[in-house]
C-alpha cells in the first residue's frame, strides 16, 4: 500500500495563498496572502491595482520604467499589497484579525509589516524574503512570530 503523505496545516495554508498569488495582477511577483485563525480562512488577498483601476497588465509596471529595485519606494506602484488586501477584505466583512496567522508567499514590507501588528497577527508564515527586511526588529517589538518554510510541494 503506498502512503500518502498530508500536508502539515502550514504547508496546507501555504498552498492557498500560492494558488491566490495566481490572481496578482503585478507583473514582477505574484503575491498570495491568508488570514487564518483556528484553522478557518478569515481572508485572502493578492498584490494587484486598486479594484476599479486599470492594473500592470494593461498599463505596464511603472516601477519596471523607471527602473525602481524591489522592496523600495513603496509609493509608486499601483498594486496594493497583498497582506493589505486579505486586512482589507476582513475589515469590508467584518471578520476580525486579531490572534491570526497570515500564511504569504513573502515575507512582509515594513508597511504590510505595521498594518498587521496593528490587525493583531500573532504569527506569519512565509516562503521567500521580500528586499526590504526593516519589518523584522518591528515585528521583534510587536512579539509577531515569524516562521520561514520551504516552499510546499
Amino acid at each position: 500500500m503506498t502512503t500518502v503523505k498530508r500536508p502539515t496545516i502550514d504547508e496546507y495554508f501555504l498552498k492557498i495563498a500560492m494558488v491566490v498569488g495566481q490572481r496578482s495582477t503585478c507583473r514582477r511577483h505574484k503575491i498570495g496572502a491568508v488570514m487564518v485563525r483556528d484553522k478557518q480562512i478569515l481572508a485572502t488577498g493578492y498584490n494587484g491595482a486598486v479594484a476599479g483601476v486599470k492594473d500592470c497588465l494593461e498599463l505596464g509596471c511603472l516601477r519596471d520604467e523607471l527602473k525602481i529595485p524591489s522592496g523600495t519606494r513603496h509609493e509608486i506602484c499601483r498594486a496594493v499589497h497583498a497582506e493589505q488586501n486579505a486586512i482589507i477584505q476582513a475589515a469590508l466583512h467584518g471578520v476580525t484579525t486579531e490572534n491570526s496567522t497570515v500564511y504569504c508567499t513573502h515575507s512582509p514590507c515594513i508597511l504590510c509589516a505595521k498594518m498587521m501588528v496593528n490587525a493583531g497577527v500573532k504569527r506569519v508564515v512565509c516562503i521567500n524574503y521580500y528586499p526590504d527586511e526593516s519589518w523584522q526588529a518591528l515585528f521583534k517589538e510587536a512579539g509577531v512570530k515569524l516562521d520561514v518554510m520551504p516552499e510546499p510541494k
